[in-house]
């Protein structure tokens, strides 16, 4: 948390004090900042203020003000718009590193943001490839990924413990996995699959043994299922991540 006392900045995790900066110079800064974010994250300048604010839930006048230097968002704006553009909070709000862990490999991680790809349902994933290009995704949760993914690429949230193994790789329930439609499913890959006749998307390990596929689960108490026509593979899950809240 950062306090303001007169002329001084007290960052209370690191019990250090800095000269605080001309209110002018740390609007400018901040948002010469923001406008960097939005690039790398892909986001084009025309109607960047309007995407910003529709995600965040604030008006766009509001956001017109943040990339203009005229204002800072509060704190808590401040940390879901760090969020929303896969950067550090106090990269985005100081251009500083938190100095807390290994600084270089924080630096890394921001150089190495690629993209943002909408959270969907299971079922949305299961006719992913017929309405990617034509559903609204404006309300939808996009999370960050430092993987290159291709377009149309979307994360899903893992649903029961097929997948959940007591050694090796595990995706508890909760887990959030980016699957990207563009790269070729192979032997070993863990993909999302659709099988014909249901409307949902299921998380597997591919296997292809002598031309035959089947869907391995990771817990060894779910079967093995053999695939052939009935099963259309969406993508091969390339990132993951923990919800831990």
């Amino acid at each position: 948390m950062v306090h303001y006392k007169h002329e001084l900045i007290v960052q209370s995790n690191q019990h250090t004090i800095v000269p605080m900066v001309q209110n002018d110079k740390l609007r400018d800064d901040f948002s010469a900042r923001l406008a960097q974010a939005c690039s790398d994250a892909g986001i084009d300048n025309h109607g960047r203020g309007v995407i910003i604010a529709k995600k965040l839930g604030v008006t766009p006048k509001a956001v017109s003000k943040w990339l203009n230097s005229e204002s800072m968002p509060r704190q808590g704006k401040m940390a879901e718009l760090a969020k929303m553009l896969g950067v550090s909070v106090y990269w985005l709000q100081y251009g500083e590193s938190t100095g807390i862990g290994n600084v270089d490999l924080e630096q890394k991680i921001n150089l190495e943001y690629k993209n943002s790809f909408p959270l969907i349902s299971s079922v949305q994933a299961g006719q992913w490839s017929e309405i990617c290009d034509i559903i609204d995704l404006s309300d939808a949760e996009y999370l960050p990924t430092t993987e290159k993914a291709g377009k149309g690429s979307f994360w899903l949230t893992v649903e029961g413990e097929s997948m959940l193994s007591s050694t090796g790789v595990s995706f508890p329930p909760g887990t959030r996995v980016l699957v990207d439609p563009t790269i070729e499913p192979e032997n070993g890959k863990l993909v999302v699959a659709k099988l014909v006749d249901v409307n949902e998307a299921t998380f597997k390990k591919l296997i292809i043994d002598s031309g035959q596929k089947f869907l391995k689960p990771l817990n060894d108490r779910f079967p093995i299922m053999s695939i052939n026509n009935n099963c259309r593979i969406e993508g091969v899950v390339i990132d993951a991540k923990l919800k831990l809240i």
